[in-house]
């Protein structure tokens, strides 16, 4: 594989449910790349996200309503050699393509993801972002909003996403790096800040802290979403 990995075409999987207003933007952004191809993941949206998808010319495909499930069911579809988890709410840089598979040719290198930028001016957003990308240098901890990539073989190797209700890219991450080296690429993604906006920006990282330590305490992932989703659509 790394002898033609600078030629590998790349498959983007983009798990998505009522993401009518993201997804033609996070398209947009595969455009004009070479020898890749886009697959729309679907987990059973109301709204006009699949009729979107498919007027964009990208393979659509439905899967039950998990992030987990929806993306290993696109890596199942996917024919190319490299696999690229993009979230709906997510904009890939220019020569996303070459950035990627320079990456993997690094020596020990598994599996990268992007440095992220939040789309919104609050300073309190620019702490943030830096605390993410600090987390991604020096723990090798990229979450699935930076774009995760990986080649499909090493995908496979390690049994795909865990098909966990919460925390599957955190738990994937745990795993790529007991194999390898998980390469942070210094051009940002550029994400959707709804999920800090919508319950605060301190309110949102504290939670967030709070379930990763719950999940290394061994509570059970089914517990912490149920936690999360009620703590999340809560009104204050």
């Amino acid at each position: 594989m790394s002898e033609s990995i600078d030629a590998a075409k790349i498959s983007i999987i983009i798990p998505a449910i009522n993401e009518a207003g993201n997804i033609q933007k996070a398209i947009a952004t595969t455009q004009g790349s070479i020898n890749i191809e886009v697959i729309v993941v679907d987990g059973g949206s109301s709204d006009d996200t699949v009729a979107i998808a498919q007027s964009l010319n990208v393979k659509v495909i439905s899967s039950s309503p998990s992030r987990a499930v929806q993306m290993n069911a696109g890596a199942v579809a996917a024919s190319g050699d490299i696999l690229l988890f993009l979230h709906a709410d997510t904009r890939l840089p220019t020569g996303f393509d070459d950035m990627i598979r320079t990456a993997l040719q690094q020596p020990g290198s598994v599996a990268g993801a992007f440095k992220l930028r939040i789309d919104a001016s609050l300073l309190s957003l620019r702490w943030v972002e830096w605390g993410v990308n600090v987390r991604s240098h020096f723990y090798q901890m990229p979450y699935g909003d930076q774009a995760i990539f990986l080649t499909k073989e090493v995908f496979q190797q390690i049994g795909g996403f865990p098909e966990l209700p919460i925390m599957e890219d955190f738990e994937l991450m745990r795993r790529l790096k007991r194999i390898g080296h998980i390469v942070i690429i210094p051009t940002p993604v550029v994400t959707s800040a709804r999920r800090w906006l919508q319950k605060g920006v301190f309110k949102t990282t504290l939670l967030n802290q709070i379930v990763i330590t719950a999940y290394l305490l061994g509570v059970s992932p089914e517990r912490i979403r149920r936690w999360y989703r009620r703590e999340k659509f809560k009104r204050v």
